[in-house]
């Protein structure tokens, strides 16, 4: 447990350390999220977060190859294979994020790193159910390339709020990795070593890292680069877990938890898979494309609610925490006690989210939402925007604006 909190620390200090380097690399780049009709923030804001992160992931796993407890850990490609994919996705969020990449290229990028993560041996081989094995190597990879890529895109659907996306996959892989140890010390006695113990306390220490930076008001965005990455990483550590994990390993009441693999990604990403479901079935009914941006995401909903920026990252931390916790805990005790306590945060979490409906009549005002609109820009908000891109020690006010001028309105899917 100390090695992997150690590996912890060194994530969330390296990313903490390299965010102002990554956002300052932003700016320079004109990697900025300007202020579209769907968005929250009021000012352009550098969208190079995922870099920082990049960095945390690349030392901290360099420093894990050299700890005699994890050796066993590099015996095969996998640990590099999902090092890899993580790059490759940073560096396609980068791209996104400047140039604004179509929704086609965007995706042949993310099959391109779930793929070549997928040829490393980061893959879906056996199921935790009835023993079953895929005998085909290309159904594997075929599977695997999909969960990853709907784990990224679920991830980049939520990130919608300063903090939610890092603050929703640090809790949610805080209680993915309390599962993967404690399911490595029933299954190992004498080897705790996990490459999914390891992944997700690195992931876990790359969000923490970066959140100071990006709790409302935040100075830096994650973009693409980081929310692509992240779900990357958690998915590449769910099938670490799911592939190697046998069902004859436990027996009687302990057979359970060798069915959580299958249950904790989906318990851990249950808001972003739910969000992007929701908008899927709501643009389709309302006759639109399913890539049509809208402000009806659940981030959206609470603040309509009347939750302010902060309490509704918070509560969505709420519901992250009861979900993926409970699920984690199923590997401890017995499924009738975590349902009861799992009942009871339930009622608590709703008691928080409905909250405001005590002053008000409504839960959403529909006609907002649909039409996209949102409050205007203040004047002296509005006025103050160029500032955000600094001049250089010899540049004037002319280079500023120029660069400022390459901020562009990205009409992707969150």
């Amino acid at each position: 447990m100390r090695v992997y909190l150690l590996l912890m620390l060194v994530a969330a200090a390296v990313t903490f350390l390299t965010t102002p380097f990554a956002r300052w690399v932003a700016l320079k780049t004109s990697a900025i999220s300007a202020v579209r009709a769907r968005d929250v923030h009021l000012v352009p804001t550098p969208r190079l977060g995922g870099l920082a992160m990049l960095i945390g992931i690349v030392v901290s796993v360099m420093l894990a190859s050299q700890m005699p407890f994890l050796s066993g850990v590099f015996e095969d490609r996998q640990a590099w294979g999902i090092v890899g994919g993580a790059a490759i996705v940073c560096g396609l969020g980068w791209a996104d994020d400047k140039w604004d990449l179509d929704w086609v290229t965007k995706l042949a990028g993310q099959v391109l790193a779930a793929g070549f993560m997928a040829l490393q041996g980061v893959q879906l081989i056996t199921l935790p159910i009835a023993g079953t094995t895929i005998t085909s190597s290309r159904t594997s990879l075929v599977i695997t390339v999909l969960a990853v890529v709907v784990a990224m895109n679920a991830v980049n659907f939520v990130d919608g709020l300063d903090g939610l996306a890092a603050g929703i996959v640090a809790i949610g892989g805080a209680a993915f990795f309390l599962y993967t140890y404690g399911l490595t010390q029933q299954v190992s006695a004498e080897d705790y070593s996990s490459l999914a113990s390891l992944m997700m306390a690195v992931l876990v220490g790359v969000c923490v890292g970066f959140l100071p930076y990006n709790f409302h008001p935040a100075r830096i965005f994650m973009g693409d680069a980081g929310s692509m990455l992240i779900g990357l990483v958690m998915a590449g550590a769910a099938i670490t877990v799911t592939g190697n994990v046998q069902p004859d390993v436990m027996t009687g009441s302990q057979a359970l938890p060798a069915f959580i693999p299958l249950l904790l990604p989906v318990a851990v990403l249950m808001l972003p898979l739910l969000d992007m479901g929701l908008a899927v079935i709501r643009r389709l009914a309302a006759g639109k494309s399913p890539m049509a941006p809208d402000r009806m995401h659940l981030h959206h909903r609470m603040l309509a609610l009347g939750h302010s920026h902060r309490r509704a990252v918070v509560i969505l931390y709420v519901w992250t925490a009861v979900f993926a916790f409970s699920a984690a805990a199923l590997v401890r005790w017995d499924w009738e006690i975590v349902l009861v306590w799992t009942a009871v945060f339930v009622v608590l979490a709703l008691l928080a989210t409905l909250g405001p409906l005590r002053h008000r009549g409504r839960f959403l005002d529909d006609d907002v939402a649909l039409s996209g609109q949102t409050p205007k820009v203040p004047a002296a908000v509005a006025a103050a925007q160029p500032a955000l891109v600094p001049q250089s020690a010899t540049g004037s006010a002319t280079e500023s604006v120029a660069a400022t001028a390459h901020v562009k309105t990205k009409e992707t899917v969150e």
